[in-house]
């Protein structure tokens, strides 16, 4: 990857460029505005948007409309850098698709960039999601078919994120075995406290059965080299913000009691903690907002299953959540939360993510986390999705249906959400 250093002179920017080749290559601008290496804001904006418009399928068809846009078209960054940062934000909690993008519009743009690139490819799904909530409002979602079928969808594209997860993160015995004890310990103690104990035990003993595990190799580079300090402590700072809103929200929340402060902290706290894509939030959302008597199961069931009917990132569930507990208000509450994480984590990750990525103990954690992820998910498959929508032989079968056309007749998501949203009425009519 090319390593970048910045130099100020005399009212000049010099960018010199270290190739892949070890060779030196500098380009000198006046005004301080980088001929190559900088994206004006509104490109940057504006070209998130359009993927926030188009993007259907999920976070993995996310990064490969990215790698065709960023990469291929316009070469804001090149494969080498793309790979890295992929994994990178593989490696963190929250939505990856949603950080890659953070972390190119960081590159091309600063902090600034950064946020309207999350902006831009966030804002089309938030919008539509709140709409759809907004449409809802005195609808009775447990009698009405199509919003029953949207739940059926929900059972279909979670057991699809169940089983695509669980090929790839649980390919032997021991994560196998630690996906299995997490979901049975789910299944008979289920709760948010529990929840975060089984990742960090799953992590812990990950460290140690996977305490070999390959890590990158020598001769990797580094996302962002200048200038070193600034980046360092940017990094610091957004590092602090996150571990210290995660401690202080509860506080306030307890001394403070303001819906809005427990509708923050109910969703970046969410948003911390999700691990392995976006259909992990589903068991961390549905414990802080159904018991909480903000919405019914019901409810969140029919927004999660209508989330995927649209392009965008799935974590904008959250909009619609937002809204049906508080309006607009909530919707703008709940998304920023939820996102904010991420956000954090991004920015703060990036200039040590050469060091971590190192080491062996990390990425073995790593290993023990996502297999615990899996088998969370498994378990929320069970309570609340599929005990809160497949009642009689008619509801199993066109579940089956919609996750055969999901695995095997690998359909867009949103033609399933639509063929679900038929079926439920079709089957108010038998």
């Amino acid at each position: 990857m090319l390593q970048v250093l910045l130099k100020l002179q005399k009212g000049r920017f010099q960018f010199t460029w270290l190739n892949r080749d070890g060779k030196l290559i500098s380009i000198r601008s006046r005004g301080g505005v980088s001929l190559s290496s900088r994206t004006s804001l509104f490109e940057i904006l504006k070209v998130s948007f359009q993927l926030g418009l188009t993007s259907f399928g999920g976070p993995v068809a996310h990064l490969g409309y990215f790698h065709e846009e960023y990469v291929k078209r316009r070469k804001w960054i090149d494969e080498r850098s793309y790979a890295d940062l992929v994994a990178l934000c593989q490696f963190l909690p929250g939505p990856a698709s949603s950080q890659v993008g953070m972390g190119i519009g960081y590159m091309r743009g600063g902090v600034i960039g950064a946020i309207l690139a999350w902006l831009g490819f966030t804002l089309p799904s938030a919008v539509g999601l709140a709409l759809f909530a907004y449409l809802c409002q005195g609808l009775d979602v447990g009698s009405t078919g199509w919003i029953h079928g949207l739940k059926l969808a929900a059972v279909a594209i979670v057991a699809q994120a169940v089983w695509g997860m669980g090929k790839n993160l649980i390919p032997d015995r021991s994560r196998a075995t630690i996906a299995i004890l997490t979901c049975m310990t789910m299944l008979l103690f289920n709760s948010a406290l529990i929840q975060i104990a089984l990742i960090a035990a799953a992590g812990i003993l990950g460290s140690w059965l996977y305490k070999n595990a390959a890590g990158s190799s020598g001769n990797a580079h580094v996302l962002l080299a200048a200038p070193p300090s600034k980046h360092k402590e940017l990094a610091i700072c957004c590092l602090l913000a996150f571990f210290g809103l995660l401690i202080l929200l509860p506080l306030l929340r307890s001394i403070y009691p303001s819906q809005w402060v427990a509708i923050f902290d109910s969703f970046y706290r969410s948003g911390s903690l999700v691990f392995g894509g976006g259909h992990v939030m589903l068991p961390l959302l549905e414990k802080e907002v159904v018991p909480s008597g903000w919405m019914s199961q019901e409810q969140f069931l029919a927004g999660y299953g209508a989330t995927q009917a649209i392009p965008g990132p799935l974590s904008t569930f959250a909009s619609y959540l937002g809204f049906v507990i508080h309006g607009w208000g909530g919707a703008a509450v709940a998304t920023v939360a939820i996102f904010l994480p991420a956000f954090l984590l991004v920015m703060g990750a990036i200039p040590f993510w050469e060091m971590l990525r190192k080491q062996p103990q990390v990425r073995g954690a790593l290993l023990g986390i996502n297999a615990s992820v899996v088998g969370i998910l498994l378990a929320a498959l069970y309570d609340p999705v599929w005990v809160s929508a497949v009642r009689t032989p008619g509801d199993f079968g066109l579940a089956l249906a919609l996750f055969g056309a999901l695995i095997y007749w690998k359909l867009a998501p949103w033609i399933v959400v639509v063929a679900a949203a038929a079926g439920g009425m079709l089957l108010t009519l038998i």
